[in-house]
């Protein structure tokens, strides 16, 4: 296992993707370890190589007894990127991890080549913070994790995904108390405000739209109003958009490290989105398809394009109510019933394809169309899928 040495401390970490890629540092969440970027990971490596540390306290990182301070955690980052030989990195931290990096950029400017920060803020309320840990010292983590539960993650998500919220849960749990509150001591004890000004990075700040621990009013707001030339862009997530939408939150990072570290251009909110969604297509319909899609766009088809899969692929697909397969069944369903057979096709394709569903869920939709849009569209229906089953071999 990697370990860097910082101050006294073991700090773990690992990464993930080509050697020759961008470095791209991942910062977790107070109360969780570097599994808060599992899902996003896959998504991210394409483009970058991924440096998840577990935060002093965390996961297998040491975890001393005492406060802490934003500094030594953002000197602890340091170390880790001084052990994988890296002289620069993008920064992306989430909460806690967003702190870290704003206290890094601000510090150690030469480092940083750009930040995307994550459902955070520059300043807490320290006697709640102080309340807090005096629970957690007298009764343990036990007391406070199911409010923390809530705050993390929306109530939607909550009921579609519990078993992603009980990994989360038993994972807090399982955190040395020592670690929590020396972490915990740091946010309460930050002061960032006045050091936004000196951030010179390139600054991407990221609100989840159902986050109550921090919303963009009070807390992102003063960001974006700090950091020069710092822009904004909102996931429908709470207070862990890695875990609840971690598509959108992928398609949103690179689209902004598109431009930043390679000139594309993606320079504008909707564009963000875009690229967003683009994560999503190509999830759902494979790379072949959506590079076949925009190779045939033109000057007369290039804003229908972007405008689905902008609303179609981040706003509808991304939305954390159904997850993917539910939605794949009901495009078919949809889709047969209204006699769109082309749709009806690629659906069925992709499916198959991505492993979206099974043949015999597929037989089970069929079957729902007959009774409730009519033998004549499940005949056809059943035709057309016996069709592109016999294609795919």
């Amino acid at each position: 296992m990697p370990f860097a040495v910082s101050q006294g401390a073991r700090i773990y970490w690992r990464t993930d993707g080509a050697a020759d890629k961008p470095l791209l540092v991942l910062l977790n969440s107070i109360g969780c370890d570097l599994s808060l970027h599992d899902p996003v990971t896959p998504l991210l490596t394409p483009d970058f190589r991924v440096l998840r540390i577990d935060t002093r306290g965390h996961g297998a990182s040491d975890a001393p007894s005492g406060d802490y301070s934003l500094d030594l955690l953002a000197d602890d980052v340091l170390a880790v990127m001084d052990a994988a030989g890296a002289a620069k990195a993008t920064i992306c931290g989430t909460s806690l991890g967003g702190m870290i990096a704003m206290a890094l950029a601000s510090r150690a400017p030469d480092r940083v080549e750009a930040l995307v920060l994550a459902c955070t803020s520059p300043a807490m309320d320290s006697s709640s913070w102080e309340q807090r840990l005096a629970v957690i010292r007298a009764e343990g983590l036990s007391a406070i994790v199911e409010a923390v539960m809530s705050r993390f993650f929306s109530d939607d998500f909550r009921a579609l995904h519990p078993e992603v919220v009980e990994t989360v849960r038993a994972g807090m749990l399982a955190q040395n108390p020592d670690g929590y509150c020396g972490c915990g001591a740091a946010i309460r004890d930050m002061a960032l405000l006045d050091r936004l000004p000196k951030i010179a990075a390139p600054t991407l700040v990221l609100t989840g739209s159902k986050d109550v621990a921090t919303p963009f009013e009070g807390h992102a707001d003063r960001i974006v109003a700090a950091v020069p030339g710092a822009r904004h862009a909102v996931i429908e997530a709470a207070h862990l958009p890695s875990l609840e939408a971690p598509a959108a939150f992928a398609g949103a990072v690179r689209g902004f490290l598109a431009e930043v570290l390679h000139g594309a251009a993606v320079s504008d909110a909707k564009a963000v989105l875009f690229e967003a969604g683009l994560v999503t297509r190509r999830r759902v319909l494979g790379d072949a398809w959506v590079d076949k899609s925009l190779a045939k766009r033109t000057a007369f088809t290039a804003d229908y394009q972007a405008m689905i899969t902008r609303y179609a692929w981040n706003e509808i697909w991304g939305r954390p109510g159904l997850d993917h397969r539910t939605r794949r069944l009901l495009v078919l369903a949809i889709c047969a019933s209204l006699a769109r057979w082309e749709e009806f096709r690629l659906h069925v394709r992709a499916g198959l394809e991505q492993g979206g569903f099974t043949q015999d869920e597929l037989k089970e939709v069929l079957m729902q169309i007959a009774i409730y849009a009519g033998v004549p569209a499940a005949n056809t229906a059943f035709t057309e899928a016996v069709d592109v089953m016999s294609e795919l071999g």
